[in-house]
């Protein structure tokens, strides 16, 4: 069992942080010095849940109703072509600004920063786009943090108070600052106001559905592993908001929700957990 359990935990590391995983770890978690977040902070506990699977993929089909940051996604990341590869990058810069020092935060802030200036553009509709818009960049920070806060909650290992959520929201707008967002929230009630701000502007364009399919029906996983992912992704879609899943017109049935699918979620994430921290640091971290 043991042996089990470090081979799968391995093989997912090895999925979410790439070759480089093992350096990288060690790197962030081994080098001295002061870092953004203390180990008292939310923020540690959230990013290095097994409920981050979930999330993660949640905010990539609630950031995809934006028809700019579609457009940008889908022009420029190559997410389709590499998808592995751009979940590893994202992973990497999760954990570096969340737990690796100071000035490896800022490194890594720049280095996103510099992609986006590049990333430019225009839309079918004639729409013009640029990913470091401090506006563009407030969406898909909001929607990236709400879907983090609620998957913890829903589905993480110990559920954090009401304050720890807030102070939650606020850790993640130090990095959002840093990014190019302008005043981002700081606690759970600004969140929902932001998110509620940008309504106007959302929709399923063709790139969203056709995301959407991608990420839910035609992953790039082996067909052994397709049916853990269908868990993940069946509770990535239920913990959209209601009207989130009502414009990619992603069916809700509460009962089997209810009963089956939120289960399998907390039994998955369990298991991952397992996997994932046979010592006493999470492999996610």
């Amino acid at each position: 069992m043991s042996d089990l359990r470090d081979r799968l935990g391995k093989a997912v590391f090895r999925r979410v942080a790439g070759p480089d995983g093992p350096a990288n770890r060690a790197r962030i978690h081994g080098t001295p010095g002061p870092r953004w977040f203390g180990p008292e902070r939310p923020i540690r506990t959230v990013h290095g849940d097994a409920s981050m699977f979930i999330g993660g993929l949640s905010a990539l089909l609630l950031q995809s109703l934006h028809p700019l940051a579609m457009a940008a996604v889908s022009g420029h990341s190559g997410f389709r072509g590499d998808p592995w590869g751009r979940l590893q990058r994202t992973s990497t810069f999760l954990a570096v600004t969340t737990y690796g020092t100071a000035s490896d935060a800022e490194e890594a802030v720049a280095r996103v920063r510099g992609i986006h200036e590049r990333v430019r553009g225009t839309t079918a509709d004639g729409l013009r786009y640029h990913a470091g818009d401090p506006h563009l960049l407030g969406w898909v920070h909001a929607a990236e943090t709400d879907s983090f806060l609620r998957a913890h909650e829903r589905y993480g290992a110990r559920t954090l108070s009401a304050a720890e959520y807030d102070d939650y929201v606020a850790d993640t707008a130090r990095v959002a600052e840093a990014l190019g967002v302008i005043d981002p929230p700081r606690d759970r009630e600004a969140l929902a106001g932001c998110l509620a701000m940008y309504l106007p502007e959302l929709r399923a364009t063709p790139d969203a559905r056709a995301a959407a399919r991608f990420l839910l029906l035609h992953p790039p996983v082996p067909l052994a592993v397709r049916p853990f992912y269908g868990v993940l992704a069946a509770n990535a879609v239920a913990l959209l908001p209601p009207w989130a899943r009502s414009v990619l017109r992603l069916p809700r049935i509460p009962v089997v929700e209810g009963l089956a699918i939120q289960p399998s979620g907390l039994l998955l994430t369990h298991t991952i957990r397992w996997a994932m921290t046979p010592g006493s640091r999470s492999r996610t971290e």
